[in-house]
């Protein structure tokens, strides 16, 4: 290739944006449209984001009660941002994708560092198999979640770690204060880091500033939100049992280890970069609830940058280069010849592994469009007016959270309600309720979900369309009997 054509190191990290862009929609639009997706929680972060799109100061998320304020639930204000992107494009599918783009504009600074430690086709490797990582395509197949907006702010914290940048780390790492209060433990995180490797000062500033922001929020801000005037996580983080029981036991903790790694060969943990993941996951192993143990969900994605800046790192380091990280060489002096030979051909390979397994683990995303029976439940859904109060099923909240205010079905009771939906928290009244044939457990148990359905026509509700394995209800206005 001529020099007047061969593409700059900077060119390179981009690269990858448009496939993994273009592979998270595949793996998120589709099931919105094919009516996969759930109020808990993409109809709850649309509502939130309608609200700041409608200039709310503090939007309300009905899903979780009438009138909740979704600071009340988890400190996130960041999510302010989207406003612009859904004032013109309303609807659940602009928060898809605009988390497919935010996934893929992370894959710039970790394929861009990648490219500058391993060469253009190692970096390359290693940045395209980051963003066809496991974490990013749980994420992406479970709705939409704030972390999002943390994915990208973590990986450019983690490259400019990786150079010694230690203020520009410390920039990119501030604002994940504003994207959720558990966000806290990466930015303390990388404050210690910082500290660690001599810039005293700054790794002070920033370990402070995450645990005052920190406090601040589940301390003061999300209790003075909620109607129950509590942080509702707490919980989790109450002492129970032994300390090392708790982080160490059971097995799935240690399974989830070994599967953040595994697709580094493990090569990861050959750079003092994996530090990073020490915190995040210890304050996931303590708390009792198992959702948080697992590599399911959303929970991973915002590691998998500093996974795998890890192994861009760790495979530099094994080649002898030079590291900004700890300076000098960080190969080590008098390496054998064979061994070095070894070496050099491992870091030929691991990319090319850790692509392969990435490839080997990815879904293939379902093309297929809707069905006969997602478009009856469409036109059977379509019989609520906008503007409409509606108890919704949470498998069917996110079809119309953009134009009806949308209350759960059935709603959490105190017993055994989840989360921030406490005592204090009121049954938003609701004249429509949409209902499905096949309700699921999540968050109300299916057994209580259809006991509740039962009882409609006594309360005064009529049946006034059907099809699809959804049913509409509106209230008649006077109970049945």
């Amino acid at each position: 290739m001529s020099e007047r054509f061969r593409l700059s190191p900077r060119a390179f990290s981009w690269i990858p944006v448009l496939p993994v862009g273009g592979y998270a929609l595949l793996l998120s639009v589709p099931r919105h449209w094919r009516m996969e997706s759930t109020g808990f929680d993409l109809g709850i972060f649309e509502q939130g984001v309608r609200g700041y799109a409608a200039l709310q100061a503090a939007p309300v998320a009905t899903l979780k009660g009438s009138g909740f304020p979704l600071l009340g639930d988890h400190f996130s204000p960041l999510l302010a941002a989207l406003a612009p992107f859904y004032r013109i494009f309303p609807g659940a599918t602009t928060l898809l994708v605009v988390q497919s783009l935010l996934f893929a504009l992370s894959c710039v600074p970790v394929t861009g560092l990648a490219v500058e430690l391993l060469g253009r086709i190692g970096g390359l490797a290693v940045g395209s198999a980051y963003g066809l990582s496991w974490g990013l395509w749980r994420a992406s197949t479970f709705d939409f979640h704030e972390v999002a907006l943390a994915v990208p702010l973590v990986a450019g914290a983690a490259a400019a770690l990786a150079r010694g940048r230690y203020r520009a780390a410390v920039g990119w790492a501030l604002p994940l204060l504003l994207v959720k209060e558990d966000q806290g433990l990466i930015v303390a995180g990388i404050g210690l880091y910082v500290w660690w490797r001599g810039r005293r000062r700054l790794g002070a500033a920033t370990v402070l500033a995450a645990v005052a922001a920190t406090l601040l929020a589940v301390l003061v801000v999300v209790p003075a939100m909620n109607p129950d005037g509590v942080y509702a996580y707490g919980a989790n983080g109450s002492w129970r049992g032994d300390p090392v029981t708790r982080l160490l036991l059971p097995a799935v903790k240690w399974h989830t280890v070994a599967v953040l790694l595994a697709p580094t060969v493990f090569v990861a943990l050959r750079s003092p970069l994996c530090l990073l993941l020490v915190l995040p996951l210890a304050g996931r192993f303590w708390t009792p609830n198992p959702t948080y143990w697992d590599t399911g969900y959303h929970y991973n994605a915002v590691l998998m940058p500093v996974v795998f800046v890890a192994l861009a790192d760790g495979l530099h380091r094994l080649a002898g280069g030079r590291s900004r990280v700890a300076g000098g060489r960080a190969g080590g002096p008098g390496r054998p010849a064979g061994a070095a030979r070894v070496l050099r051909y491992a870091v030929r390979a691991v990319p090319a592994a850790a692509l392969a397994f990435a490839l080997a683990v990815a879904p293939v995303p379902s093309l297929s469009g809707p069905g006969p029976d997602v478009r009856t439940a469409r036109q059977v859904l379509a019989v609520i007016p906008d503007g409409a109060a509606v108890a919704a099923a949470n498998r069917l909240a996110a079809q119309l959270t953009d134009r009806c205010t949308v209350s759960l079905f059935p709603y959490l009771s105190a017993p055994d309600a989840v989360a921030s939906a406490g005592p204090s928290v009121r049954r938003p009244e609701a004249r429509w309720v949409a209902v499905t044939d096949r309700p699921g457990d999540f968050p109300v148990p299916e057994s209580e979900q259809l006991a509740a359905q039962a009882a409609l026509p006594a309360a005064g509700y009529e049946v006034v369309a059907a099809g699809g394995g959804v049913t509409v209800y509106r209230w008649a206005g006077h109970p049945a009997g």
